[in-house]
């Protein structure tokens, strides 16, 4: 017979709220396919980790948490990434739900930070170095024979910015076993951040060569054409000419 899950669409745990007998609810941070995400207080040491508490039914016989945590801990070397801590679980309403304590990343989600900029975007020279920074994080992840797998503005969290960009991913996605398809999955993405940075379609046409020849107008196989791995399009980057930009 078939196994079924108990169907639960929120959480909205109440601030104070305790989780696995230690950790206690600051506020929700977000939410999406697969769950909602907590700032947490973790009792005795007041250090702050934020929580992600799978939906049942995404999470059956706990293989997305498992999944997960493995990623992330396969990937604790890569500073890009944000640190796995440990698993809990609770009940909700009768049912045993399995949650994700992680290193709190402070900053601003890349879609935010963007609002604050003048036009809402990036100049070309400053989207050239976010991009960058970007790369390389993903050239370590492919490097580790895994993937991102969801890149885009809302999960990329902007720690530092300055000559440089200082960045941290969330939320990587679980297409199945690292392969070809993934990494380049991730590179098409690489580029398309790049394109919203700059201000997407409005902006794209007043847009100097050098950006165009990296977009190259969002088309899928000249992107894959032109830049066949992360550390193709990172060369690219610091091999560029920059007279125009």
């Amino acid at each position: 017979m078939k196994q079924t899950c108990t169907r639960i669409d929120r959480f909205r745990l109440e601030r104070g709220t305790v989780i696995g007998g230690r950790y206690h609810v600051l506020e929700l941070l977000g939410a999406g396919w697969e769950g909602e995400v907590y700032l947490v207080e973790e009792a005795g040491t007041g250090i702050i980790h934020t929580a992600k508490m799978f939906f049942p039914q995404r999470n059956p016989g706990n293989r997305t948490l498992k999944s997960y945590a493995r990623r992330l801990h396969k990937l604790r070397h890569c500073p890009i990434v944000i640190q796995y801590h440990a698993t809990e679980v609770m009940q909700f309403e009768g049912v045993r739900i399995s949650i994700l304590i992680s290193e709190y990343v402070e900053g601003e989600l890349l879609s935010t930070f963007l609002r604050a900029q003048r036009g809402n975007r990036l100049s070309p020279f400053q989207a050239i170095h976010l991009l960058h920074a970007l790369t390389r994080g993903i050239e370590s992840i492919h490097a580790a024979r895994e993937y991102h797998g969801d890149l885009h503005l809302d999960n990329i969290v902007v720690q530092r910015f300055g000559l440089g960009f200082d960045l941290k991913l969330l939320d990587m996605f679980n297409w199945g076993a690292p392969s070809g398809e993934n990494y380049r999955h991730d590179i098409v993405n690489l580029v398309r951040v790049f394109y919203d940075v700059l201000g997407g379609a409005k902006h794209y046409s007043r847009q100097p060569p050098e950006v165009k020849a990296i977009c190259c107008g969002l088309k899928r196989g000249l992107i894959l054409k032109k830049f066949r791995t992360a550390a193709q399009l990172r060369i690219h980057l610091e091999t560029m000419e920059w007279s125009r930009c």
